[in-house]
């Protein structure tokens, strides 16, 4: 995705999950009267327990190849969907949250007489969904936009484009986002760096090889005929595009690998603004900033040489050239709002040539992924999407399996034998501070003031835009506010955040095959468990680990612990970078090093906790599967999935998560899963006992 300037960021938000489990301690209840009424067993939603045992491939060895052999027959016989780029147990929900939330605004459509809140969903969704509308508009909802940047004649006209970006939805080469001050997690501050690409990471631009230079060679054509939209002829089209790519190659080069942006180390470095303009002075930031809103005081610096070259790339570009950088990205970032043929044409390069995607989604799932955003209308819609799918139970459960991973984790940490006891100190005094947030907000979203209407798709964008940053400019000075969600409830997926070293877990995630209460507990604990460990790894993997109890960034390591934690870490970097699902395209061992770490961490702790609720006894046989194998078995089909290869290179190249196909086999690690499954020397998998990553 591009990133405009000057909104407000989320912090760290992870691809992964959580949840609840059923058996977390043993009852203490008093047995239930005998009765004569015949006793109605709730089944699991997957198969007889909570895994779905006919998704197996047993011609595969689990040692060979655990993925397949958890989900090779799943597999080997799903079509993906000519609407998707990979499919998994994530898309599973997702498609039904989707479904529960069409359902939702169908029937508040239905209603006579609409709160404010209503209105304002039924007129997006309408407004969205009115292509007649739209295609008889074209690219009229430019006009405007189209024309201030043709008037560009000075540096500071294009400064305060960059500036306006924000609101437009055009692309910017250097602008902000507000996010926390990490030294002081109380005050908000401005991130100021370096973006401006249209294609998912730097190497497309610069790698010498066939592929990507078959992409680069389609980016110009595409850009070329989104140039054409405007009028150009086809030979300026052309040129303008060749120019924008010459352009982006130069961003490219200046921008830092995505393993060093990673390093909050190297990102760290606060300024005040007096500071910012002596250091940088090719740039005229009051022009920058005007649009904002936002004072600006002080702000942290993410890619200090990167911002220097970026200004003097700035400087010494031709300004026809930036006057087609941003006519581009104008008409492109905001295609979905427009005609279904600039759509169409939109879609054809991003969707299909850059991720395999033969056809859209359909326009009303576009349409709910729209709304459903935080600084959006996501939180009015979550609000009737956890009253109607999300039970309190579930949150009273949820709550007691962080607990549980808690403890375990507590557990581990004190039994760690690399791990000095000053440092041992602080790292239990930081899971002891972890803030888990279940479910959804205790909070309403006040939208008086935000004007939604039911013929201005793009006039609708813009007004939600300039609400949430008036009201992000509102808390400036204030101290931060950290009961805010920065995901909505209906959103499958969590997130760690570091600078409020929370755990945040929002409803639609709690949901086979992720939580079940009526699955095995093994099930349970291997999959939500496991996730929910997963984040709270966040909070100790390679750079989570950089932040204390109080989200304060600093160090509190001893010299000596932090070098044994990092000789780990460095096994983990190298075990996952020989992964090669596409040949000559490997697994960015650096760059996915914090989930990797909270994969394999999720899965001790997780396990571990499930080892203490069984209190010395053996789990049953069930299925001729044992309590081990659930577990491990439960984990594998949590990050079954099936992709296109083009969204393969995209996950490599830009993404920080591993392919779900790798994320199956972080058992790899455990001793438990060489015993469960009798893996031996020659198997695939099989690492020696030495080479086992063992970090929580």
């Amino acid at each position: 995705m591009r990133k405009t300037t000057l909104a407000l960021s989320v912090t760290s938000a992870l691809m992964v999950s959580s949840m609840l489990l059923s058996g977390c301690q043993p009852s203490t209840q008093s047995p239930a009267p005998t009765s004569t009424a015949k006793a109605v067993v709730a089944q699991p939603e997957l198969g007889t327990f909570g895994v779905d045992l006919s998704a197996r491939d047993m011609s595969v060895k689990p040692g060979d190849d655990f993925f397949m052999y958890a989900s090779g027959t799943w597999y080997n016989n799903f079509e993906l969907p000519s609407d998707k780029t990979r499919f998994g147990a994530f898309d599973t929900l997702a498609e039904r949250s989707n479904d529960q939330v069409k359902a939702i605004i169908e029937e508040l459509a239905a209603k006579k007489d609409l709160s404010g809140d209503e209105q304002r969903v039924a007129a997006f969704y309408n407004a969205y969904m009115d292509t007649e509308r739209l295609n008889e508009l074209g690219l009229t909802p430019l006009k405007q936009d189209l024309e201030n940047i043709a008037q560009i004649d000075d540096v500071t006209k294009l400064t305060a484009a960059f500036g306006e970006a924000w609101l437009t939805g055009s692309s910017t080469p250097i602008g902000g986002w507000m996010g926390f001050n990490r030294t002081n997690p109380d005050e908000y501050q401005l991130q100021l760096g370096v973006s401006g690409l249209s294609l998912p990471d730097r190497d497309y631009y610069l790698v010498d090889n066939e592929r990507f230079a078959d992409i680069r060679k389609a980016f110009v054509d595409h850009v070329a005929q989104m140039m054409a939209f405007t009028g150009l002829s086809n030979d300026d089209a052309q040129r303008a595009a060749q120019n924008v790519l010459a352009i982006e190659t130069a961003i490219a080069q200046i921008q830092w690998p995505r393993e060093k942006r990673r390093n909050r180390d190297l990102t760290l470095n606060p300024m005040t603004r007096e500071e910012l303009e002596a250091t940088y002075s090719g740039l005229d930031w009051d022009t920058l900033f005007a649009s904002s809103g936002y004072a600006i005081p002080q702000l942290n610096v993410t890619q200090p040489d990167a911002v220097a070259s970026m200004i003097q790339l700035i400087n010494e570009t031709d300004l026809a050239k930036w006057r087609e950088y941003l006519t581009y990205h104008i008409v492109s970032n905001n295609a979905s709002y427009l005609s279904e043929e600039i759509y169409n044409a939109n879609f054809a390069f991003y969707g299909t040539k850059l991720n395999g995607q033969q056809e859209p989604r359909p326009r009303w799932k576009r349409a709910i992924s729209q709304m459903s955003g935080t600084s959006s209308l996501g939180f009015v819609i979550g609000n009737v999407y956890t009253a109607k799918h999300f039970p309190e139970s579930s949150k009273a459960k949820m709550s007691e399996l962080v607990e549980n991973l808690r403890t375990a984790l507590g557990q581990r940490i004190e039994n760690l034998d690399w791990m000095g006891e000053a440092t041992k100190v602080e790292a239990l005094a930081k899971l002891k501070a972890f803030r888990p947030k279940i479910g959804y907000p205790d909070y309403d979203v006040d939208f008086t003031g935000l004007d939604i209407v039911e013929d201005n798709l793009l006039g609708n964008i813009r007004a939600i835009r300039q609400f949430f940053q008036a009201k992000d400019v509102e808390k400036e000075f204030k101290t931060t506010d950290k009961d805010e969600w920065f995901m909505v409830p209906q959103r499958v997926n969590a997130y760690y955040n570091p600078s409020f070293n929370e755990i945040v877990f929002p409803a639609a995630i709690l949901q086979p095959p992720f939580f079940d209460p009526n699955a095995d507990p093994a099930v349970n604990y291997g999959a939500i468990g496991a996730v929910i460990g997963h984040e709270m790894g966040h909070g100790f993997d390679d750079q989570g680990s950089k932040s204390d109890a109080n989200g304060v960034q600093r160090n509190w390591w001893t010299d000596e612990d932090r070098a044994a934690f990092e000789q780990r870490t460095q096994m983990l970097v190298e075990q996952y970078s020989a992964y090669e699902p596409i040949e000559g395209n490997f697994v960015n061992g650096k760059n996915s090093l914090g989930e990797n770490i909270g994969d394999v961490g999720g899965l001790a702790m997780a396990y571990h906790a499930y080892k203490l609720s069984l209190n010395g006894k053996e789990a049953p046989i069930i299925d001729g599967t044992t309590g081990d194998q659930r577990f491990f078995l439960a984990w594998a089909q949590v990050w079954k999935e099936k992709r296109t290869e083009e969204s393969m290179l995209n996950q490599l190249r830009g993404g920080t998560h591993s392919p779900g196909q790798f994320r199956a086999l972080a058992p790899r690690n455990h001793d438990a899963w060489y015993e469960a499954f009798d893996v031996q020397p020659g198997d695939a998998l099989y690492l020696a006992p030495e080479e086992r990553v063992r970090i929580w």
